[in-house]
């Protein structure tokens, strides 16, 4: 029976991707984000209780996958792909966009699913990723760009807006995730073989400084998060080899 747990939280996960779906693709961000954020939560404990139960498989290997491309892949570029559109306004429509019947620029955001689909293939055949991440995780990427419109709804910053809405910088983002969830940039999980703080210095720092950067600066801090995850994570590695 506890070799289904593991599988069950999965399943949430994807539920709770497509749901996030639905919102997305309706433009109702705050919502998209909530069942991002919950399938994010259910796919962070698929993999805790795998390990503490001991009943990983290949099969919830492939299907934590799965869920995520749909949860942290597909959402993800659904909410860009509106982004876009909503920033694009102004642009007109090209003979091109008349055929396809849609808009060609947010398109773009369509991007963010073909390279987390890429990335969670190279990641299931990858043995070494075990207890770091080589390139940036797509949940991390999700949370990523799920904060813009959260930005835009809940801090309602007239400069935060500007920059948000403006087609050139979530063109870059856009580009900018792409490659950092495809990067060689060794990453570090946020899994804990003991709890002590000296094994674990890095991550209980990084904690701390999540904690005290969501209070201050709220949506607004998740893009600096990913930042310092990054930095911290190349800091980390560097003296390692000291």
């Amino acid at each position: 029976m506890k070799r289904h747990i593991p599988n069950t939280m999965t399943l949430l996960n994807l539920l709770c991707g497509a749901i996030g779906v639905i919102h997305a693709v309706n433009g109702q961000f705050v919502g998209a984000a909530l069942f991002v954020f919950l399938g994010i939560f259910f796919d962070f404990f698929d993999g805790f209780f795998a390990r503490k139960l001991k009943v990983q498989s290949d099969l919830g290997l492939q299907l934590d996958s799965l869920a995520d491309m749909v949860t942290s892949g597909l959402v993800p570029g659904v909410v860009m792909y509106k982004l876009l559109d909503m920033a694009t306004l102004d642009w007109g429509g090209s003979d091109l966009s008349q055929t396809i019947g849609l808009p060609l620029i947010p398109l773009i955001g369509l991007l963010i699913p073909l390279a987390s689909a890429y990335r969670l293939a190279n990641f299931n055949i990858d043995t070494e990723q075990q207890n770091y991440f080589k390139g940036l995780p797509t949940p991390a990427n999700a949370l990523l760009i799920l904060s813009l419109p959260l930005i835009m709804e809940f801090q309602n910053n007239d400069a935060f807006n500007v920059i948000i809405l403006n087609k050139w910088f979530l063109m870059a983002v856009t580009l900018v995730s792409c490659y950092l969830m495809n990067s060689g940039i060794r990453l570090f999980a946020l899994k804990f073989k003991t709890y002590s703080f000296k094994a674990n210095a890095t991550r209980y720092i990084f904690i701390m400084l999540c904690v005290v950067l969501l209070i201050i600066l709220q949506f607004a801090a998740i893009p600096l998060l990913i930042l310092l995850y990054i930095a911290m994570s190349v800091l980390d590695n560097y003296s390692s080899k000291l």
